[in-house]
């Protein structure tokens, strides 16, 4: 439901002023302030090695639970702008995209 409406919930965000962040790079792009999650490409390669084991014989129920290996951070700096807020350089150097 939330990642259908980011455009809107961003754009509501920024008219009330109010600071947002989401978990997926994509609603920093749609005009959110940030975002900080589970690179998706990298979480879709592990669930494949997942099934590699389950084709082969494995039982699900037996496997350990993984955490994401890899997070991504994404700055959206129009909306940052919009918003009166100045990102410090250190995160923005941290930062896999920034949107500007």
């Amino acid at each position: 439901m939330f990642n259908s409406a980011r455009k809107e919930i961003a754009e509501l965000a920024v008219k009330h002023r109010m600071p947002t962040i989401m978990p997926f790079p994509d609603f920093a792009v749609d005009g959110g302030l940030m975002a900080y999650g589970p690179h998706l490409t990298s979480m879709f390669r592990q669930a494949g090695g997942f099934m590699e084991r389950v084709l082969q014989g494995g039982r699900p129920g037996e496997m350990p639970i993984e955490r994401p290996a890899r997070f991504e951070l994404a700055i959206n700096l129009k909306t940052a702008k919009a918003l009166g807020l100045t990102i410090p350089q250190s995160i923005l150097v941290r930062a896999d995209k920034v949107i500007e």
